[in-house]
């Protein structure tokens, strides 16, 4: 990712969220060296993810597949790419949260082998009030 095609970026980002993050935050995110990654189909950004990582852990701070590019596979393949990554920075655990209510988003993750390990109260907002998060991890060794 880099500022060239953070607007591709957004109008994803935007299309998928009620609440996106905003350009402020990804130009924040690239300042702070965390991995952040595009991932294109013929020259179309398609989907985005960034990855935090922290002494040995790796934190999932976003993956964003564009809605009409979704059901593909791209979740997977994307989720995959940042696994890899993670080891490759020697992460031991990678975190994430996800709504609660994202049941697509939890059955991708638990089918890479996530598991809930607790719940963040009102960390989403919504329309109207917040929604939880379930806060999910995956131990990594080097070997897998």
């Amino acid at each position: 990712m880099t500022i060239d095609n953070l607007d591709a970026v957004l109008g994803n980002e935007t299309e998928a969220y009620s609440h996106p993050w905003t350009k402020g935050i990804f130009l924040d995110c690239l300042q702070s060296g965390y991995h952040c990654n595009v991932l294109y189909i013929q020259q179309k950004v398609v989907g985005h993810s960034v990855l935090m990582s922290v002494a040995d852990e790796a934190h999932l701070l976003n993956i964003t597949i564009a809605p009409c590019f979704q059901r593909q596979g791209l979740g997977h393949y994307l989720l995959n790419i940042l696994i890899a990554r993670a080891k490759h920075l020697n992460a031991t655990m990678m975190f994430l949260e996800v709504r609660e209510s994202n049941y697509a988003a939890i059955t991708l993750y638990q089918r890479a082998g996530f598991n809930e390990v607790g719940i963040r109260k009102d960390y989403y907002p919504l329309a109207k009030g917040r929604e939880n998060a379930v806060l999910m991890a995956l131990p990594l060794t080097v070997d897998d």
